[in-house]
């Protein structure tokens, strides 16, 4: 009987765990807040614990309101494929939020708080790139749909590059262009933990000596790539996009991941110059890097209860709200919002296609080679070819090379079925009644 109850009562968790939750946070309340006051109390209420005083309380603020968006998330867990990717995006405010003010209380020890941080950035950005291919795809062929757009130029600074070619080409350029800084953000917080620990890291510090200036630009050029990349996938699929309102969705992006990397950025740049001593009155270098890390936190505990509120609005749970769609049991929600199982594998493919580029730029040849006379309409508009002629391919004196990828950018996952047996097809098919011809081959 009492185990009937137990399952019962697990089975509505949809009714409880949000008044549950709220329960929880008051409690918390309750029990942090005089205890922070004392600690302060106790410490002579010094300009520092002020600060954490003050940016606690906007912590207190931000976080409530981005676990009450995700909780709804997974009350209404309806769409899994684009859901999942909104959830990881709204955990940033929490992880952010927690990780400057833990910087502010313990300034000392920021730079290894800080790697979380800067971890999960590149994860939020990937997180972001799925969840714009997850929603085009649902609807439309991408490529086959970017093949009949006009062509998309290269905006300013890099204007005078060649453009890339509608369709495979582009969607390929700008899905591993932003999934480059997954890669490298996580590599350049490693070395720079390591540089710190061997004491040639020098936070803060512009001369060529020291090991900060080097990961400042490598991560500055990362992030920007990233930044392009993400800005030509929108200007491309703007009217695709158009129905999920995604301004609002790319300056919630923009503003919280690239703006605190900027912002710290200027605030080590006035470290340098000598502002924030002048300012503080501090002349002990190791005082200036303390005061400069809690000044960088300082702003984000606040900047985080902005984030939480446009993320409420931009990233909403109503247009998942579906009585005819039942969302998964609770177990399902939850397990599904920690399964990292497509990070792997696209972080995967994007390490094998840089190995295979770069393979094949040795041999001379791009990654994308199309057969000589033939232009992008006549790859849409395919002429019959009669049976007795031969497909009149390019001839290769070295072996031909096939290069393989999933057929699909930004694939639906495990939710949508897949006909083959395998997860990728080749680009060239030998087997079919005509010939195609692929930019790729």
């Amino acid at each position: 009987m009492c185990s009937t109850t137990i399952v019962s009562f697990l089975k509505q968790w949809r009714l409880w765990i949000r008044p549950f939750l709220i329960a929880l946070y008051v409690v918390l309340i309750i029990v942090l807040v005089p205890i922070l006051i004392a600690h302060s109390i106790n410490n002579g209420f010094k300009k520092s614990d002020q600060g954490s005083l003050v940016g606690g309380g906007f912590v207190l603020l931000a976080v409530p309101i981005s676990i009450w968006q995700i909780t709804q998330h997974v009350v209404h867990y309806t769409k899994p494929i684009l859901q999942k990717h909104i959830i990881r995006i709204l955990w940033m405010v929490p992880i952010y939020a927690l990780n400057a003010w833990i910087g502010l209380e313990f300034p000392e020890q920021s730079i290894y708080v800080d790697s979380l941080r800067e971890c999960y950035e590149a994860y939020v950005i990937y997180n972001f790139m799925k969840y714009l291919l997850n929603y085009l795809n649902e609807d439309h062929d991408l490529e086959a749909l970017l093949e009949t757009k006009p062509q998309i130029y290269h905006i300013f600074p890099l204007c005078c590059l060649s453009p890339w070619e509608m369709g495979s080409e582009f969607v390929h350029n700008c899905k591993h262009g932003i999934l480059q800084y997954t890669v490298v953000r996580p590599i350049t917080t490693v070395i720079s933990m390591i540089c710190e620990l061997s004491g040639v890291y020098g936070e803060s510090d512009f001369s060529p000596k020291v090991a900060f200036p080097y990961m400042i630009a490598i991560n500055n050029l990362s992030q920007f790539v990233a930044m392009y990349c993400l800005v030509l996938f929108y200007k491309a699929n703007r009217t695709e996009l158009k129905p999920m309102k995604p301004i609002g969705k790319f300056l919630c992006i923009k503003a919280v991941v690239f703006f605190s990397f900027f912002q710290g950025v200027i605030i080590n740049i006035l470290v340098y110059c000598g502002v924030i001593s002048s300012i503080f009155d501090i002349s002990d270098s190791d005082k200036i890097k303390v005061k400069s890390s809690q000044l960088q936190d300082f702003l984000i505990c606040i900047e985080m209860f902005l984030a939480a509120i446009a993320h409420h609005y931009s990233f909403s749970y109503k247009p998942y709200v579906s009585p005819h769609n039942p969302s998964p049991s609770c177990l399902g929600s939850f397990l599904a919002m920690w399964d990292v199982s497509d990070v792997k594998r696209d972080i995967s493919e994007h390490l094998g296609v840089v190995g295979s580029s770069f393979s094949r730029r040795l041999r001379g040849k791009s990654m994308y080679h199309m057969a000589r006379g033939y232009d992008e309409s006549s790859r849409l508009v395919s002429e019959p070819v009669p049976s007795s002629s031969a497909p009149n391919l390019t001839v290769d004196l070295e072996p031909p090379t096939v290069e393989v990828r999933p057929s699909v950018y930004g694939s639906l996952d495990n939710t949508a079925a897949i006909s083959t047996n395998s997860e990728t097809e080749p680009l060239l098919d030998l087997h079919r009644d005509e010939p195609k011809y692929d930019p790729k081959v």
